[in-house]
């Protein structure tokens, strides 16, 4: 232990302090299993000024309070940096400015080497599994997640997105959702907000006013047939193109079928525990699920003709751009006439929307990356536990979706 309590220059190399610091003393607290090193600067250095970049400022005078950064540890001992800053006044720019150091961002607490460290274990652990590793606040952590993150978003090039789609994703139990704006053509999360109203559309366009991209850029759009949505881009990207997912046209058409469903069974026993057999597709049920529904669906069953109006709308997708609405025009007088209410109602939601269901045919554009992405953030959200707050959701939102590769890089000089 005598070495290591007198060889300044092991940590002086160790931590890479950069002249005209050094390591001036060093107190090891074994009682709490604690080390702190304390740094000083040579009489004379010169600094960079903070404020225009002179890299021969002079030392004005020094703050008066300690700072301390959390740095990796040394063995078992949580280490700590001290340093009083000197203030320089530059001969350049006539400003008196703190000094910037070259081990930690300011005001950060932290050195570069444990926030890399930290990012490394965020990117792969629960931010709350960290702290206890730490030894930290898990709200301290946050901090430095939310820095890096915004950062790396940052980066993100908006200036070529001219399609997106939106969907809505919970943020935790209740109605709380957060709504995502995803780059259909680069898979990326471009924007992620809290609510799911009409609001959320606002946002975004202010967002991208932010980043001096043209909300007239935007051209194709896909989401659901949510009332808000819709309202939303009408009103703030009118020149964009609507395409209805055509899987949630397809989910409007089975939870009309599965209403049929369950009005009949009252009077029909053969369709009590039928429900998966009629809302999925036929190469995903069973060998005892296909057998039947294969005794089922040619029925004189309200149910089975339900069914057959959903097949006949899952052969419009197959249709060519020029036969499909009237493709479309033949089912849904078929549907409206089927005496089935349900499905009646369903088509005439479907027909008040033809426009967006019909663009699908031009833009092929469906939220399908979306559910799986939803899939990534309800992953991370169990994983985690839940988060602490919608901006730290948004946060892992944005580093697990778009894989950000997040480096934590200190400044040149200091």
């Amino acid at each position: 232990m005598k070495d290591f309590e007198h060889d300044f220059s092991l940590f002086q190399e160790a931590l890479e302090i950069q002249e005209p610091w050094y390591v001036s003393d060093y107190k090891v607290d074994h009682s709490n299993q604690v080390l702190h090193i304390y740094l000083s600067f040579e009489r004379g250095a010169t600094f960079t000024c903070p404020h225009c970049g002179h890299s021969h400022a002079k030392v004005h005078d020094i703050v008066n309070d300690d700072r301390t950064w959390r740095h990796l540890n040394f063995w078992q001992y949580t280490t700590y940096l001290h340093a009083r800053l000197p203030r320089v006044a530059c001969d350049l720019c006539g400003k008196t400015r703190t000094v910037v150091v070259n081990w930690s961002r300011p005001k950060a607490g932290f050195t570069w080497f444990f926030e890399s460290e930290a990012m490394t274990l965020m990117k792969e652990m629960p931010v709350s599994a960290v702290a206890r590793k730490v030894g930290e606040h898990d709200t301290r952590l946050w901090r430095i997640f939310h820095y890096y993150v915004r950062q790396a978003m940052e980066e993100v090039d908006l200036s070529q997105v001219k399609r997106i789609a939106i969907d809505e994703t919970s943020s935790k139990r209740g109605h709380h959702y957060v709504t995502l704006f995803v780059d259909v053509d680069t898979k990326r999360v471009l924007f992620a907000t809290e609510g799911k109203d009409a609001t959320v559309l606002k946002t975004f366009k202010d967002y991208l006013i932010e980043k001096e991209v043209s909300p007239e850029m935007i051209e194709e759009v896909c989401c659901d047939m949510s009332p808000a949505f819709i309202s939303g881009i009408e009103e703030h990207f009118p020149k964009a193109h609507i395409t209805f997912d055509k899987f949630h046209v397809m989910k409007i058409i089975n939870e009309a079928l599965d209403q049929v469903r369950r009005t009949e069974q009252a009077e029909a026993p053969e369709l009590k525990k039928t429900r998966y057999i009629w809302l999925k597709n036929q190469d995903k049920l069973t060998e005892n699920q296909q057998v039947k529904l294969f005794n089922l669906k040619d029925t004189l069953l309200k149910t089975a003709r339900a069914y057959r109006l959903k097949l006949a709308l899952q052969g419009l997708w197959t249709r060519t751009f020029l036969y499909a609405p009237l493709y479309f025009e033949d089912w849904y007088t078929w549907a409206v006439h089927s005496q089935l209410e349900p499905m009646a109602k369903a088509a005439k939601t479907l027909k008040k929307h033809e426009k967006g269901v019909l663009r699908w045919f031009t833009s092929k554009m469906t939220n399908g990356l979306l559910e799986g992405i939803n899939g990534l953030v309800q992953a991370s959200k169990r994983k985690a536990r839940g988060y602490r707050s919608t901006k730290n959701f948004i946060a892992m939102i944005y580093a697990t979706v778009n894989k950000l590769t997040i480096t934590v890089k200190p400044p040149i000089g200091g």
